[in-house]
């Protein structure tokens, strides 16, 4: 089964801005977690579940589904989200985050019970690794499904990024499709000063994927890569998606010291309000 709701920019920004709010309202909840990141990636887990990936929120464990990896464990919130907003599980249970014995903990975990989770995420670089086993068993079980990791570009400073790369590249992994969240920030500052990680593009290049540039915050831009990389043969592909930290709230756009910084009930208030403006 294939759910496809649209391929409606307009209607995907809605849904883009209602998962901007269920972030802000679950960090001003659980007073805890990661607000920049989970904000700049929105669009793209929105055009993803509402419009690229073949899923059943139904049967989230679905044999023929496509993987999502989320390397990056700590952005959880936008993943929650994402799938209450899908159907996976009720919205009201996004403000159990980081409650003790919810469902949904700081990292996602499979052993927490929450439908929709295909990795237990927190230690970086380790997703694309097992991205790359997921891609590989399907292509030796001669399945047709995709499988995608996220990752953020800090994480692109960790090693083990580049042995997975070089080994799907071997392996003519074109189901595999790598997105990473280029917002150019990570907990310490700006990428370039704590490692720096250009020519990114040239690089993945190097190790035999395809590349592709979009706007992570466009999803006009994002529907097209994705389609596009669906065109790929015997390669691999990474699509660099620029975002911004904080997007949508014009007071923390950009600022890396919102990558774990959580709103008051106050400032919550008025993020929702700036965003709901947005949506209307």
């Amino acid at each position: 089964m294939r759910t496809r709701q649209t391929n409606d920019p307009i209607r995907l920004h809605e849904i883009a801005t209602e998962i901007r709010q269920s972030v802000v309202v679950s960090l001003a909840e659980a007073q805890s977690g990661h607000l920049g990141g989970s904000l700049g990636l929105a669009d793209i887990f929105t055009t993803l579940y509402f419009s690229v990936l073949s899923h059943n929120p139904q049967n989230p464990y679905w044999s023929d589904r496509d993987r999502v990896i989320l390397s990056i464990g700590h952005v959880a919130p936008v993943l929650y989200a994402t799938l209450a907003h899908s159907g996976y599980f009720p919205v009201e249970e996004l403000k159990t985050l980081r409650k003790l014995g919810s469902r949904l903990q700081g990292h996602p975990g499979r052993d927490h019970g929450l439908p929709g989770i295909e990795l237990s995420a927190g230690s970086l670089g380790q997703g694309l690794s097992v991205a790359v086993g997921m891609a590989l068993t399907a292509k030796m079980d001669h399945k047709n499904h995709h499988v995608f990791s996220i990752h953020g570009d800090g994480e692109l400073q960790e090693g083990s990024i580049w042995e997975a790369a070089m080994s799907a590249a071997h392996h003519k992994l074109d189901n595999l499709i790598a997105i990473i969240d280029r917002n150019g920030l990570q907990i310490d500052g700006r990428t370039e000063d704590v490692m720096q990680i250009e020519p990114l593009s040239d690089k993945w290049r190097s190790f035999g994927w395809h590349v592709i540039g979009c706007d992570g915050n466009n999803i006009e831009q994002l529907m097209m890569a994705f389609a596009e990389a669906g065109t790929i043969l015997d390669h691999p592909t990474v699509i660099i998606a620029k975002t911004t930290m904080g997007k949508g709230i014009r007071s923390i756009e950009g600022d890396y010291r919102w990558h774990g910084k959580v709103p008051s009930l106050e400032q919550a208030g008025e993020f929702v309000k700036q965003l709901q403006t947005q949506g209307e």
